[in-house]
């Protein structure tokens, strides 16, 4: 992972230099304050990967990387507000340190700074990324109010949750390679491989932070597991449960899963219990290394001979294979 590291470090310095501290300073703090959070910056340095890997300068893509960070964490800006939530990576949440309407008037105009970033690119590539962009723009909202219809639908099935993370999640980390290629100059062909790749890679991300949520090493994770049965969200092994379960181990999963369960610790434990009896683990497992392999197939297709698919492989490895 030497260049991943190595363009992680670039477009670290590159973001330290970006100056936003405009007026109004209520409008534009929490965006900085936003940014200066951290983060894996995954999303931003696949585009210069991308980008990198199919022959171009990854610095023409600097711009476009800075847009793609702004727009995600854009979204967790909202998310944030939409889930009540008070911490992101440790600290209080915009809404929480300032409060809900400058949180979503700063949310506002992060969209829009990442757009005006996103289009400081060659004439030539503005096209098509914007076509990109826009697009995995509407499918990221989408897939948030799916996520969001879920909380209050007792009819979600796994198909229906594939297709909300696949929205969410998926698309995105598949634009932001898709992105970096169009601006390294890839054929067509290869551009759809590559946002492939990302695209199953995305899935198997997402299904592997279900999993680490209930299985993951908390002294790594930096906070107790068990978060997304508490909140009783239909993640793949709350569904692949109740699919499984027969008629004692349904009224178990009943008894649990309910809002405000009085005791936090055994509902984890409880529900841990019946994931183990039906194997859901193992399920999830299996559809995680799938997911995997369809991307690596993807990558296998790339007509691209250059030196670093080792890097885009590495990275493969580096988003499935953890334990945090």
């Amino acid at each position: 992972m030497q260049k991943f590291e190595q363009l992680l470090n670039d477009f670290r310095e590159f973001l330290n230099n970006e100056n936003l501290n405009f007026e109004p300073k209520e409008l534009y703090e929490p965006i900085s304050y936003t940014l200066a959070l951290g983060g894996k910056r995954l999303r931003p340095v696949m585009a210069l990967l991308s980008c990198d890997y199919f022959g171009g300068d990854y610095n023409e893509a600097m711009n476009t990387a800075m847009g793609i960070e702004i727009f995600h964490n854009f979204t967790l800006l909202h998310d944030d507000i939409m889930d009540d939530a008070p911490i992101r990576r440790g600290k209080d949440t915009v809404y929480k340190k300032w409060n809900s309407n400058i949180a979503i008037l700063s949310g506002d105009t992060m969209f829009a700074l990442a757009y005006k970033y996103i289009t400081k690119t060659k004439a030539e590539y503005l096209q098509p990324i914007l076509e990109v962009f826009n697009q995995t723009a509407i499918e990221v909202c989408e897939g948030q109010q799916f996520d969001m219809n879920f909380e209050t639908d007792d009819n979600v099935c796994i198909e229906d949750y594939m297709m909300m993370i696949r929205l969410k999640t998926a698309v995105f980390l598949g634009a932001s390679l898709k992105i970096g290629a169009i601006i390294g100059g890839a054929s067509q062909n290869d551009v759809e491989n590559i946002y492939h790749f990302g695209e199953y890679l995305g899935m198997a991300f997402q299904l592997q932070d279900d999993f680490l949520d209930v299985y993951g090493d908390e002294e790594k994770f930096g906070k107790k597991t068990g978060g997304d049965i508490i909140t009783n969200k239909k993640t793949y092994l709350y569904l692949k449960a109740f699919e499984l379960a027969g008629e004692e181990d349904l009224a178990i999963l009943k008894k649990h899963f309910v809002p405000n369960h009085p005791d936090s610790n055994q509902k984890i434990q409880k529900i841990k219990d019946i994931y183990l009896k039906l194997g859901v683990d193992k399920y999830s497992e299996i559809e995680i290394k799938n997911y995997y392999q369809k991307a690596m197939s993807y990558l296998d297709k790339i007509e691209h001979s250059g030196n670093n698919k080792a890097e885009l492989k590495s990275l493969a490895n580096r988003l499935i294979k953890r334990d945090y």
